[in-house]
């Protein structure tokens, strides 16, 4: 009897978890809530590590319980943190699953604006199977 590849555990704290998926991309899950700064950052700076690790370029990042990004969170993310995962760790395709929020989907419209010059491509879906079935889709 032969078994799926199973994902495995690669960071947790509050903010939310980082999986590593066998078919080769890193799941970000947010939990509901407010963030803390270190904890917010801490998530993010694991993610990057995990794509640079594996010389993955796919996310999946799951905001579907997320609360919206504060505007420091936006301009640390567009401003420091997304260029430098994508410049030094290669990360280039990011499919999001929208938050129930709309404030929430709206704080991710201007993350998605904001960094149209990088050589990265955002992605977002409602459904999961089609945020897979994309990433499985783009080459890289």
């Amino acid at each position: 009897m032969r078994t799926s590849p199973i994902r495995t555990l690669y960071f947790e704290n509050s903010t939310g978890r980082i999986w590593e998926e066998p078919d080769g991309y890193v799941r970000l899950e947010y939990r509901p809530g407010s963030r803390e700064t270190v904890q917010f950052r801490a998530m993010l700076t694991h993610l990057a590590q995990a794509l640079a690790r594996h010389r993955w370029s796919k996310a999946l990042i799951d905001q579907r319980e997320m609360t919206p990004f504060t505007p420091a969170e936006l301009d640390w993310m567009t401003n420091e943190w997304l260029p430098t995962a994508v410049r030094e760790c290669g990360y280039r395709y990011g499919a999001a699953l929208v938050a129930h929020d709309v404030f929430a989907r709206l704080a991710m419209n201007q993350l998605v604006m904001a960094s149209r010059g990088l050589a990265h491509t955002y992605r977002t879906f409602e459904s999961e199977a089609e945020a897979t079935e994309w990433l499985e889709s783009v080459k890289g």
